[in-house]
């Protein structure tokens, strides 16, 4: 289960709006949503699943979105993470997509056991492709009141911490 908000900052502070994902399935596709919500203001967008990882992208105006991921391997492990980390890691994923549907259910190829983390082509495995780790623009938040120490800290109900931060808890908690 997915939760996403949208924050915009305007003259008159945070607004915040809860945002179906349902329609997007790119980067792209999300950038034009936030710019939808928010002419030239910063946008945040935050996308949580369950207490497995989250992420946010930053619009501004025209400009290329900044994306963090705290959890790489876990993202890439559902459609909306995976568009993220696949952006932030772009080639170094390979043909990630080719590996995984070439996989069973069970994580094996054919039905095979996989023997160690390296494919036939000695190529990483899927699990091996992205790491365990917070990956992107660490300082995505940094010019607007979290740290990069701070944001690497987090570790439950991150994106309410992320929006006392940003003095947005209360309109973040409105929406949630």
């Amino acid at each position: 289960m997915y939760f996403a908000a949208l924050l915009a900052r305007t003259e008159d502070g945070w607004e915040a709006s809860d945002t179906e994902l349902d329609d997007v399935e790119t980067l792209s596709d999300l950038t034009e949503l936030a710019r939808e919500a928010s002419d030239d203001d910063t946008v945040i967008v935050f996308i949580e699943q369950e207490d497995a990882w989250f992420g946010i992208v930053r619009i501004e105006g025209e400009e290329d979105p900044r994306v963090y991921v705290s959890d790489g391997a876990a993202a890439a492990r559902s459609s909306y993470g995976e568009m993220l980390t696949r952006e932030i890691l772009g080639d170094e994923l390979g043909d990630l997509d080719d590996e995984l549907e070439s996989l069973d259910l069970d994580g094996t190829e054919d039905g095979e056991p996989l023997d160690d983390d390296t494919d036939d082509d000695g190529r990483d495995t899927p699990s091996e492709a992205v790491p365990a780790a917070p990956v992107g623009d660490r300082l995505i938040l940094a010019d607007l009141g979290m740290s990069a120490a701070e944001l690497l800290a987090l570790d439950s109900d991150a994106l309410a911490e992320i929006a006392e931060a940003l003095g947005a808890g209360e309109v973040l908690e409105a929406v949630r």
